[in-house]
């Protein structure tokens, strides 16, 4: 696939967001800068039935509309209005480096058979444990080949949609979509450069707490357990 069409922008950076009214427009405005226009879109789709994200966004330039609840159903309905050529589904917390475009456009025409990648992890704090877990998540996914939601995944939009998107399920959408890309040939890379998410839900729920809950709901999930009853521990 050229991916150099003019007609129609090359990346849609897709964001699902729920109740992130107070940070919604700094991230807009720095997504903008580091996303323009004549090659790329934004799209932020609010999965909360109160729309309190869109409702406070005041950034004109970036797509803005409501879904249910659920990041799957929410990136799914990103993806179903995306005109790029690329799909890039992008956490709220999370920030890429100002060359990314450049970046995920190299990555994705380096070879034929490379449908989809991501960023490597940072987080953002000097915590020794988060540091660990840092380490960690980058060593497994670059084994792996499985990259998480917070590493920035972005997938060429034909293929995405030849696959069946998102599964609509309430934990492990982002796994689950990279294991069936995986097992149906596909090459995914793993940039070295960075994907600098916030410690924020660590810090909320405690390191130890929040990194064995994921642990065991990721366990509970390889071992075949549904992720609808997985789901219920991540709540």
């Amino acid at each position: 696939m050229n991916l150099s069409d003019q007609m129609h922008p090359v990346i849609s950076v897709i964001v699902p967001v729920y109740r992130e009214q107070e940070a919604i427009n700094c991230f807009a405005q720095q997504m903008l800068r580091i996303f323009p226009g004549h090659r790329c879109e934004i799209i932020i789709i609010d999965g909360s039935p109160e729309q309190e994200t869109i409702s406070a966004m005041k950034v004109s330039e970036v797509i803005a509309v409501s879904s249910g609840k659920g990041r799957g159903r929410q990136m799914n309905v990103g993806a179903s209005m995306a005109r790029g050529q690329v799909l890039l589904f992008l956490h709220c917390d999370t920030l890429l480096p100002d060359n990314a475009p450049d970046l995920i456009i190299k990555a994705l025409s380096a070879e034929n058979n490379i449908m989809g990648g991501a960023f490597s992890l940072r987080i953002e704090s000097k915590k020794w444990a988060l540091k660990i877990i840092e380490f960690m998540a980058n060593i497994r996914s670059r084994m792996t080949r499985v990259p998480y939601g917070d590493q920035a995944i972005f997938i060429r939009k034909d293929f995405f949609h030849k696959v069946g998107g998102f599964r609509e399920i309430p934990v492990m959408e982002d796994l689950e979509l990279m294991t069936r890309i995986k097992k149906q040939g596909a090459s995914i890379v793993i940039l070295p450069q960075k994907a600098v998410t916030s410690p924020r839900r660590w810090e909320k729920e405690g390191i130890a707490m929040c990194t064995l809950r994921n642990w065991f709901i990721r366990v509970l999930y390889h071992l075949g357990v549904s992720a609808e009853r997985v789901g219920r521990f991540y709540r």
